[in-house]
Formats: structure tokens, C-alpha cells, sequence
């Protein structure tokens, strides 16, 4: 495999918003399938981990920071032949200092959903600390995923992940136990401490979101309940403890199966911001909330979306009163990638797009982040028979 990187930079002019949007197409390593991205701005560095697959179903996780204004070539983490690869069940990757923790999912049992959660700890510059640990201690056969990674300071690092060892147990009625959702830290040196059970009872198969605050970490999930509500729900450790979750917002989303359409967190002095997917009277719809409380209460949710919404949303602070939320919509003319604007006083701006794309499950969960001057977002295309990967960069000033 030739390794490095290819650039094909495009700019496009987005009339309906008068806002220069410039796209870079960057195949990597283009006779591959390149998806399933992960993207961290932390302390002004800009990263990417992704995973490489060729045709014989041999896969790699590779690294690339940007620096000088550009990608520099990728480090490959790991590579293997045996890992679960899901378009909505991704690797991810965290960094703190000069270190970055990175996961992917590597089958446990020849089950479909029977896989564990891999880390590798290493240093920026490929000095490895850590190799090939396993997350979570139940070494159960059975499905953990959806990982959420953020630094913990330069302490070490914040885990949240679904957690499938209770569902190979049946109930009282002879299914099967639901999902639950763990948290856990990394150490500096890789040791796995304070794991917990955060909650009992989740949806199956959303992505989780996690945010470190002045206070200590905060999560947040779809929840599952008896009576089948998957609604968005927050637990936040408070000076060590964790505390009862409790629902973001009482959407009273009734779905008898997952949506696999996660939440996500971003946080700035006291306050968070929460976007995630719910239908209300049939409608999909994206809905973002503020609390400026650190999590203790919210606001009344924001309708986002204002067409059918696919959701898979991301959410960012660009300064301590306004978030970017970026999100998938479309009608019969199209289905699109787009970003607003919202203040935490409740102001909307009008909706930005990115770019036209494939509605369906090739497109994965677009991520976005706020690198200096600049909002990145980076999503999955299909073109020629492979997946690759698509960045975008536009301007804090045109927004």
C-alpha cells in the first residue's frame, strides 16, 4: 500500500447562502475503502483517525494531524482482519498533550454483534504506551460499542461506551436484558480505572457523547424505557459522583426499535449544549438545547431542521454564546449537509450547506469542529465503488 496523501482541493460557491466553501476530496489511500472518521480539535491541533480497508477485508486505523496547512502523512495505529466495521459504530480517538487514545471494535465470537472495544495509548510522534487492552472487564461474548473519548486534563482521558453483557442474560419474560451504558477512565499510563454502570437500560445501537466541565464529566445517550421511550437523557459526575440520569427533554419518542441517531455534547464554562433527532406528529426533527447550569436544567429545545431530517447531528461552541450545529435534511429535491448557527439566547441563523450527498447509511456521521479561524466538518462519499472521505473548511467570518 503506497502511502500518502492526495489532494484534490475544490472550491465551491453555495449561492443560496453567498458563502465560499472549500472541499477538499482526500482519498488517502484512494485504492482502499476510507471511512468511519473521527475528527478532535483540541488546544490548536486539528486530527483525523479513520479506518483503511482493502479488498481482502484487511483493515487499518490510521492517525494525521494537519499542520502548515495540511494533512501530514498518517501513522497507522493497528491493523487487523477481525474487527466489527459499521458505518455508525465508528473508531474514535482523543488527545491529550502529547498523547492520543484511540479505539476500534474487534470480534469477540463469530455472532454478528459479539465484539469488544480495543485501545491503543500511544505518543503523537508513533511511540507506543499502550498496546491492544481491551476496555471493559466482563469478558462476556457479546456487543460493546458506540465509544465516546475526551481528555481528562492532562490526567488521562474520559471513556463512555454500550455495554451488551447484560443482554445475553434473559428477563422475567425470557428476552433478552437491554443494553447498558459504562463509563470509564484511561490513565496517562493506560490503566482502566472507575468503571461504572451508568445507566441499566439504553437504546441499543446510538452513538454516546461525553464532554469534560470544570466539574467533571457529563453524558449523554438515548435512553430506553419500559415502556419503549427513547428519549435523550444526561448523568453528570459531580465532584466524583455520578448522578441519576435524567431526560434532556420529555420528547416522549415512542420507537420500538433503535433510530441509530446518537446525541451529541459540547461544553464552554458553564454551559452545554445538547443537539440530538426526535419525531414529533410523525416528523423528524433535529432539536438543540442549552443549559446554563452545567447540565442541571435545560431550556426549552430549538427546532433546527426545516425539512424531513435525517439527523446524525454534531455540535460545537465557536465562542462562550454561539454553537455551530451541523445536520443531514432533505425534500424531494435533494438531501443535504447542513450548519446553523444558534445563540444561546435563541437566535437561529439561516441554514448554510455544505453539500448535496447520499442520504443513506455511505454518508456515516459527519463531524464538525472549530480549528482556529475555521469550521471543519469531514463526511463519507461513495464514488468509482469505494468510500472516501470528504473535508470541508469554511470561514468563522462568512458564518
Amino acid at each position: 500500500m503506497k502511502k500518502g496523501i492526495v489532494f484534490l482541493l475544490l472550491t465551491t460557491l453555495f449561492s443560496c447562502t453567498s458563502r465560499e466553501i472549500k472541499i477538499e476530496k482526500i482519498p488517502f489511500f484512494q485504492e482502499n475503502n476510507n471511512a468511519q472518521p473521527s475528527l478532535v480539535s483540541k488546544n490548536g491541533s486539528l486530527s483525523l483517525s479513520w479506518i483503511s480497508s482493502d479488498d481482502e477485508k484487511k483493515a487499518a486505523l490510521n492517525f494525521s494531524q494537519f499542520k502548515e496547512g495540511k494533512w501530514i502523512n498518517p501513522q497507522t495505529i493497528v491493523t487487523g482482519s477481525d474487527w466489527f466495521i459499521n458505518w455508525a459504530d465508528f473508531p474514535t480517538h482523543a488527545i491529550n498533550e502529547d498523547l492520543i487514545l484511540t479505539s476500534h471494535l474487534k470480534k469477540s465470537d463469530s455472532s454478528t454483534y459479539t465484539y469488544d472495544v480495543v485501545l491503543n495509548l500511544q505518543k503523537l510522534n508513533g511511540e507506543k504506551i499502550k498496546e491492544d487492552f481491551i476496555l471493559h472487564s466482563d469478558g462476556t461474548k457479546s456487543e460493546h460499542g458506540f465509544v465516546s473519548i475526551v481528555s481528562n486534563n492532562n490526567k488521562g482521558f474520559y471513556v463512555s461506551w454500550l455495554d451488551g453483557r447484560n443482554t445475553i442474560l434473559k428477563g422475567p419474560e425470557g428476552q433478552h436484558n437491554p443494553m447498558t451504558i459504562r463509563f470509564a477512565e484511561v490513565t496517562n499510563r493506560g490503566e482502566i480505572i472507575n468503571e461504572k454502570e451508568l445507566d441499566s437500560a439504553t437504546c441499543d445501537c446510538c452513538q454516546t457523547s461525553i464532554t469534560g466541565t470544570d466539574n467533571g464529566p457529563v453524558v449523554v445517550y438515548r435512553d430506553r424505557s419500559e415502556n419503549e421511550i427513547r428519549d435523550i437523557y444526561i448523568t453528570r459526575n459531580i465532584n466524583g459522583l455520578w448522578e441519576t440520569p435524567v431526560p434532556v427533554h420529555n420528547d416522549g419518542w415512542i420507537i420500538n426499535g433503535c433510530p441509530v441517531n446518537g446525541p451529541k455534547v459540547a461544553s464552554n464554562l458553564n454551559n452545554l449544549a445538547v443537539s440530538w433527532v426526535t419525531v414529533s406528529n410523525g416528523r423528524p426533527i433535529v432539536n438543540l438545547s442549552f443549559s446554563k447550569s452545567n447540565g442541571e436544567d435545560f431550556e426549552s429545545p430549538i427546532k433546527i431542521n426545516d425539512l424531513d431530517a435525517t439527523g446524525r447531528v454534531d455540535v460545537v461552541f465557536i465562542n462562550a454564546k454561539d454553537v455551530l450545529v451541523s445536520y443531514i435534511e432533505g425534500d424531494d429535491n435533494g438531501t443535504f449537509l447542513r450548519i446553523k448557527k444558534v445563540s444561546i439566547d435563541g437566535k437561529v441563523s439561516v441554514p448554510i450547506t455544505i453539500s448535496e450527498i447520499d442520504g443513506g447509511r455511505n454518508t456515516g456521521v459527519p463531524q464538525l469542529e472549530k480549528f482556529n479561524d475555521q469550521i471543519v466538518i469531514v463526511w463519507t462519499v461513495f464514488e468509482n465503488g469505494k468510500n472516501q472521505l470528504k473535508i470541508a473548511n469554511l470561514s468563522l467570518e462568512n458564518i
